[in-house]
């Protein structure tokens, strides 16, 4: 129940050869504004300087004309940010800027690093000292403190010091490098708009600017771009991959190109895969909005039943809101969702989402749409039950909070007041992707509790 559950991860743009740079990174974390709404910064450079603007909010409070005006220059990189590791203040806000005996550097950081405490303790041992309390600084700490004398070395030398989640981008005064984790956990993509490069999160941004896709940066990959072209080099060991499966079920918007494949294609098929394992019969599926659509449309597709919008999305929703002074039954589901009474009024309804989290959300729900007159509520779920907190970029509820680790699907069944709980299958998701079991390229340790990495 992503709308009031899971937490989005940060979305990251960089642009590199465009007189305008940072009005594309502006447009580019406009697209990518679902990965991350706490924070949103731009760091641009012309050759000489480095020019940064950062704050609290959405990208389109922060941003105007005049602001972009005095960000100059012909490379850039952007940040969204949604906190999984460090407070949600400005003093973690990205890009980072630094300045140092290579110059100035700004970094932008998706994912988590697992080893990051360990290498902070480390490094304030020996007398570094930190802005913030995000692992992205780190990295700079440890491109500082290598013992090579030029940056490319000492870049190399960090990346292999460090270990989790990790998709960067950094600006030098005239470089735009671009790093992908040997894992390949989070998504990042290269693209070209004439004689420019970009590099995003997702390829939706590069829709919005007119950019051509070229292709995913490779996991493990480094990706410099500068006046002379592009070049790439591998500085990791090889490690087995590991992609996010959550960016094909929630995360990734469904125009994108996220691990070579069509998010949307996918998240249909998880849809046509869990009718495949449903027997229900019913009047009508609809989705809760927006994170079921697509998967409800696949179910629609393969089961025949007829799709509906039967719930009613509020796109309108400021940052805040003033609740009544009186309590309002379900006030907070109530303000983003309503749904259809005469729609839905004596009526089997299957209702579709991509996750059940705690489970409060889907409670409030059920009861809303049965309180409108359905006769019979069934919901189904377009993946299987995340039963383990993530550490790889995801703001997930410990493990005690999800419901799924601890309830069995009756359970969650009777305290959502379902008529019917159904999960796809962990067999079906990974068949819904194109894959065998046996090689798939995904993490699913929110599902197994079986971790690729370990926190050190």
């Amino acid at each position: 129940m992503t709308m009031f559950g899971l937490r989005e991860k940060c979305g990251i743009a960089g642009v590199f050869g465009y007189p305008e740079a940072a009005n594309l990174v502006y447009l580019c974390l406009y697209a990518l504004q679902h990965r991350g709404q706490e924070s949103a910064g731009i760091a641009s450079t012309d050759g000489r300087d480095i020019y940064i603007k950062k704050e609290m909010g959405l990208v389109a409070e922060i941003f105007n004309e005049e602001k972009l005006s005095r960000l100059k220059g012909f490379a850039a990189i952007g940040h969204n940010r949604y906190s999984t590791t460090g407070e949600s203040t400005l003093k973690n806000a990205q890009p980072l800027v630094v300045n140092f005996k290579y110059g100035s550097l700004a970094i932008a950081h998706n994912g988590n690093l697992v080893n990051a405490h360990t290498i902070r303790k480390e490094l304030e041992e020996t007398g570094s000292i930190f802005q913030s309390t995000m692992d992205t600084e780190v990295i700079v700490h440890l491109i500082a403190r290598s013992k090579y004398s030029n940056f490319r070395d000492s870049l190399n030398d960090a990346l292999t010091k460090i270990k989790g989640a990790f998709s960067i981008v950094m600006l030098k005064e005239n470089e735009l490098i671009g790093i992908r984790d040997p894992w390949g956990i989070r998504p990042l993509a290269l693209g070209r708009l004439k004689n420019a490069y970009v590099i995003a999160s997702e390829t939706c941004a590069f829709d919005l600017i007119g950019a051509e896709y070229v292709r995913d940066i490779k996991p493990g990959e480094v990706i410099s771009i500068n006046e002379k072209g592009v070049e790439s080099w591998f500085p990791f060991e090889e490690q087995e991959l590991k992609h996010c499966i959550f960016e094909y079920i929630y995360f990734s918007r469904p125009d994108s190109i996220v691990f070579g494949k069509e998010v949307y294609e996918i998240r249909f098929n998880f849809g046509r895969q869990l009718a495949r394992e449903s027997d229900t019969e019913a009047d009508m599926v609809i989705p809760v909005p927006d994170s079921g659509i697509v998967a409800a449309l696949g179910f629609s597709r393969e089961s025949g039943i007829p799709f509906e919008l039967g719930l009613i999305r509020n796109h309108y929703i400021g940052r805040t809101f003033i609740e009544p002074s009186e309590s309002i039954r379900h006030f907070g589901v109530k303000i983003k969702l309503n749904p259809v009474r005469e729609l839905i009024k004596g009526k089997r309804v299957i209702v579709i989402d991509d996750s059940i989290v705690r489970g409060t959300t889907s409670r409030k729900i059920i009861k809303m749409i049965r309180a409108a007159g359905a006769k019979e509520v069934h919901m189904k779920i377009s993946s299987p039950p995340i039963t383990h907190p993530c550490f790889y970029g995801i703001d997930t509820p410990t493990r005690r909070e999800l419901i799924a680790s601890s309830h069995t699907v009756e359970e969650i069944r009777k305290y959502t007041t379902a008529d019917s709980v159904q999960y796809l299958s962990l067999e079906g998701m990974i068949k819904a992707t194109g894959y065998t079991e046996k090689e798939h390229p995904f993490c699913l340790a929110c599902f197994t509790g079986k971790y690729p990495l370990k926190f050190q």
